[in-house]
């Protein structure tokens, strides 16, 4: 698949402060997935990210989940990641990140 055939949108659920990912979270997709979640996540107390609908994932998208994790708890919010595919968890595995990231079965 190209670069430019692979894509990404965070967008918001019907509950507050619940979000989707739906796409590819690559090294072509993670800068827009931030930029977005910066004016989605503002003044948001408690984030939920939902990954399900993740299609693929690399080392950039496990960097923004870590980015993102870094930037709520700076800002004083509460960031959980929901429905992780297991080739995301094997990734935080490898990475050790697996007890850094805030992930959750729901």
């Amino acid at each position: 698949m190209r670069a430019a055939e692979l894509k990404a949108e965070l967008r918001p659920s019907l509950s507050a402060g619940a979000f989707t990912v739906q796409g590819v979270m690559g090294f072509s997709t993670v800068t827009g997935l931030l930029r977005e979640s910066q004016r989605l996540f503002k003044g948001q107390a408690r984030i939920t990210v939902d990954l399900g609908g993740v299609e693929r994932a690399d080392s950039a998208g496990l960097a923004l989940l870590v980015e993102w994790t870094r930037v709520a708890q700076m800002q004083g919010q509460d960031i959980r990641f929901v429905k992780m595919s297991p080739q995301m968890q094997a990734i935080a595995e490898v990475s050790g990140l697996q007890d850094v990231l805030p992930f959750s079965a729901a």
